[in-house]
């Protein structure tokens, strides 16, 4: 005999809450229901970019030191500008009055598309342009703001 049926389901294994529930709900856990600010996580995007190029100021080798700051600073450059462009993307799509729900999720579509396209022309133009930057601290740095979204959902 085979328990494992994954077709059946149970009757109680979800259950559609009316208006007034769900707002008992939001009253009784707010934190659950709470969003987290997109220009927060820029903002710690940008502090954690400058701590870590002090750092590197600090710590590099003393012929280095400038060019070890100036590539912590690229990365976290193209950290945090491209979060910074797909947070403006959404904060025209809901300035729009005829916005509809299918206009959003096309904002945000658009605005990981712009996101992706930015920091993939960043990565280019700087390795390009500024052929004497030191990856290791632009990438450590760039990481690092990419780990920003991690933390900031463990804060919530």
């Amino acid at each position: 005999m085979n328990t494992d049926n994954w077709d059946e389901q149970e009757e109680d294994s979800y259950k559609a809450l009316s208006k007034a529930e769900m707002d008992g709900l939001r009253k009784a856990k707010p934190k659950s229901f709470s969003s987290i600010n997109g220009w927060l996580i820029v903002g710690a995007q940008v502090v954690l970019t400058l701590i870590i190029a002090c750092f590197c100021y600090l710590f590099g080798e003393l012929t280095e030191r400038n060019v070890y700051t100036y590539s912590a600073l690229v990365g976290g450059l193209i950290g945090f500008l491209p979060s910074a462009l797909f947070l403006l993307r959404l904060e025209a799509a809901k300035k729009n009055v005829k916005s509809s729900p299918g206009g959003y999720l096309t904002a945000v579509v658009s605005g990981e598309f712009i996101k992706i396209l930015a920091t993939i022309l960043l990565f280019i133009g700087f390795a390009l342009k500024q052929p004497d930057l030191k990856w290791i601290p632009l990438l450590v740095t760039y990481l690092v703001t990419l780990k920003c979204y991690l933390l900031a959902w463990f804060w919530k």
